[in-house]
């Protein structure tokens, strides 16, 4: 790939255009609404209320100005040997690629994106609208269908795709994501609102996030009855027939294996080993030592983040600050070293 060295949008005006579209993502401007309405009836799984609450969230904890200059204060102002990172973004959640654009397009480096088909819309109305601001920005953010010779690779995707990453990409710097998960630890001691919280954790976005809550571990003789209860919050989940279908199917599964189970009528409790679970079910398993039970947390690789008292707090997994790096692999370093 050509090097590239445009030195016009330095740092301080990245900043400044970021921060400027983070004011748009809260704004009520026409342009803005039509497309977060066009992104919910392309995918029936970004209802309204999900995707309001996805772009809120990168609009307050990533694009504020103090936010994004203590984030890159130790970027150069003025990037010379501009190299081109191509970003395979995943499509489970709304704008779920955001980061990954913001920390290249901020590290002065120029994105070359494959958006995913399932969320294509919001992304490409909001690198659009950067560059309708500034020109020069079109230099630096590119979409295609493949990516070619690029400098290097952040990709996301599942365990099978990640393969096909490895194959393809593994020649170059990359930073290649496959499945996670996570999960909740709670002690039975959890106030009303704290299980208030942990059902966010469990049911925003169908729980189909990598930091979704998809299996809880509670203490021997848990009752689940307020936990379940609390948990009817979201009730109004099996409205939506894509996710109905999926509840009505893990709960006839369930039966026809004469597996016991608990419900509350969105979501189906079951006891399992696999952190992962299908959408509509969360998994548990009972834990007798606390300490024990951390070590072999921290070990499980399969892990995005614990939620519960002494680790994240219940309701933030779906909030991660604008370091809370996917896999804990710091982007703004990799960058930095290409």
């Amino acid at each position: 790939m050509p090097q590239i060295y445009i030195t016009g949008m330095n740092l301080q005006y990245r900043i400044d255009l970021l921060s400027k579209l983070g004011e748009y993502m809260l704004s009520d401007d026409a342009e803005w609404i039509a497309a977060k309405e066009k992104a919910s009836w392309q995918n029936a799984w970004f209802i309204p209320e999900f995707v309001e609450l996805a772009t809120k969230n990168i609009a307050t904890r990533f694009l504020k100005q103090e936010t994004l200059n203590d984030w890159s204060k130790n970027i150069k102002s003025e990037i010379l040997n501009i190299k081109t990172t191509g970003i395979v973004m995943a499509g489970n959640i709304p704008l779920v690629g955001f980061h990954d654009f913001l920390s290249v397009f901020i590290s002065g480096h120029k994105a070359v994106i494959k958006a995913s088909s399932k969320d294509e819309t919001l992304i490409k109305h909001l690198c659009n609208k950067i560059i309708e601001w500034e020109n020069e920005a079109a230099v630096f953010i590119q979409f295609e269908e493949m990516l070619k010779s690029c400098d290097a690779y952040i990709a996301t995707g599942s365990n099978n795709s990640g393969r096909y990453f490895e194959y393809y990409f593994g020649k170059y710097p990359h930073i290649i994501r496959k499945n996670k998960t996570s999960v909740a630890v709670l002690n039975g001691n959890e106030t009303t609102e704290e299980l208030n919280q942990l059902a966010d954790d469990v049911y925003l976005f169908f729980g189909m996030g990598c930091r979704n809550v998809t299996k809880i571990y509670v203490p021997e003789k848990y009752d689940f009855v307020q936990l379940l209860e609390t948990f009817k919050k979201y009730n109004w989940l099996a409205d939506h027939s894509k996710y109905r279908n999926n509840y009505d199917y893990q709960l006839a599964a369930l039966i026809i294996g004469n597996k016991f189970y608990m419900t509350n009528g969105s979501i189906v409790l079951t006891e399992n080993k696999s952190v992962f679970s299908p959408i509509s079910q969360l998994n548990y398993e009972f834990y007798s030592n606390p300490g024990f039970l951390k070590i072999d947390l921290e070990k499980n690789t399969d892990l995005q983040c614990v939620v519960g008292k002494g680790f994240i707090p219940f309701g933030d997994a779906q909030c991660p600050a604008i370091d809370d790096y996917a896999d804990g692999v710091n982007t703004l370093h990799f960058l930095s070293a290409l």
